[in-house]
């Protein structure tokens, strides 16, 4: 029997956050200093996220992403990557990740069963890298990206959170990107996951290299962009189609397997596809169909509510499958229709690193 939610859709995606650690400091996800963490012995271990994920999986899911924080930066992740993609049912296996470690790690990922990945890459150049994530090196992404096509890693999709005044003009440069390489970039509206309650200390990246059973969290504040710099610096998915019409040719309906809630244009002559993921001025929660898993233990039945279920407690004090089971249930159960981040609606629980991007 498939999972339906209250609003009759079909939930069979799974986001499975494997780690609350990340090892850059991107403006709009993280404080430089970092966000806080949980402790170690309450993040899941290897064989319990691959325990839940098969109920999960029992219960009708059928594609998982690992994310982060930044997934590769655990340690036992080739064994996370090779429980779930042996499990039967899986028909979709894939991650994201800043590609800061890809190098070194995409040939074992691909030999696990790692199917497709996501690379974050807001900037083409070096120096606004630095800015926006504070760590790494842009080369050493790059780097990456080739040595996850050399595994057989694909298709290979770049995730590009757009902002307004800090790497809008290059939406061109990431189109013309899909001219010579098999990518598919995806320009995301900039989501403001996770303010700063801080709104009288303004911050230049580039100047400064619960009810029904649903726990509910508190806020805490840090040195990333607020709420007021989140919103000065969207820019709507229309606005960047034409910027790259403008640049280039007319964008033309495209598909490609798995793409999820990117609407996906080609350019004429194009290896790659462009994407837009409009989940600020054209929402896409209508056609929603996952629930989330974090580091720690949590259900949330999605991004944007500060409900989430305790499933890590039950895990470990011996509850068996059809209990685990029944609280994937619950979660889909109470599954909100929609977010309100258009109408001013402030998320007040974890950042995106805590989540799970």
């Amino acid at each position: 029997m498939p999972l339906i939610d209250p609003f009759q859709r079909t939930i069979d995606y799974l986001r499975v956050s494997v780690t609350d650690r990340c090892n850059f400091r991107c403006v709009y996800c993280m404080p430089e200093e970092g966000s806080p963490v949980a402790p170690k012995e309450e993040l899941l271990s290897a064989d319990e996220f691959v325990r839940i994920v098969r109920i999960a999986v029992e219960a009708g899911i059928r594609k998982v992403r690992l994310t982060g924080g930044e997934p590769l930066v655990r340690k036992d992740l080739v064994q996370i990557v090779r429980g779930i993609a042996s499990l039967p049912g899986i028909t979709d296996l894939s991650l994201t990740t800043n590609g800061y470690l890809l190098t070194e790690q995409a040939p074992a990922l691909a030999a696990a069963g790692l199917t497709r990945i996501n690379v974050s890459v807001d900037t083409l150049r070096p120096d606004r890298f630095k800015a926006i994530a504070r760590r790494g090196e842009m080369a050493s992404v790059m780097e990456g990206i080739e040595a996850a096509r050399a595994a057989g890693i694909g298709p290979i999709k770049i995730n590009c959170v757009a902002m307004k005044g800090v790497n809008d003009d290059e939406a061109a440069d990431f189109a013309a990107w899909t001219f010579r390489e098999e990518v598919h970039v995806r320009f995301i509206e900039i989501m403001p996951i996770k303010w700063n309650l801080d709104e009288t200390t303004g911050f230049d990246p580039f100047s400064a290299h619960g009810g029904n059973g649903l726990i509910q969290l508190k806020q805490t504040s840090g040195s990333m962009l607020s709420d007021n710099e989140m919103r000065r610096m969207f820019i709507s998915a229309a606005d960047l189609k034409a910027i790259i019409e403008a640049a280039h040719s007319p964008l033309l309906p495209a598909e490609i397997a798995t793409n999820g809630p990117a609407r996906t244009y080609r350019l004429a002559g194009a290896k790659g596809t462009i994407g837009f993921i409009s989940q600020i001025s054209s929402d896409l929660c209508e056609n929603c169909n996952r629930i989330r898993l974090t580091s720690d233990g949590f259900l949330r039945p999605c991004l944007m509510s500060d409900g989430e279920l305790d499933i890590r407690t039950a895990l470990r004090s011996g509850a068996s499958d059809e209990d685990l089971a029944g609280l994937i249930h619950h979660v889909v159960d109470h599954k909100p229709e929609r977010h309100y981040l258009a109408e001013g609606q402030k998320v007040t629980g974890r950042g995106m690193s805590q989540i799970g991007g």
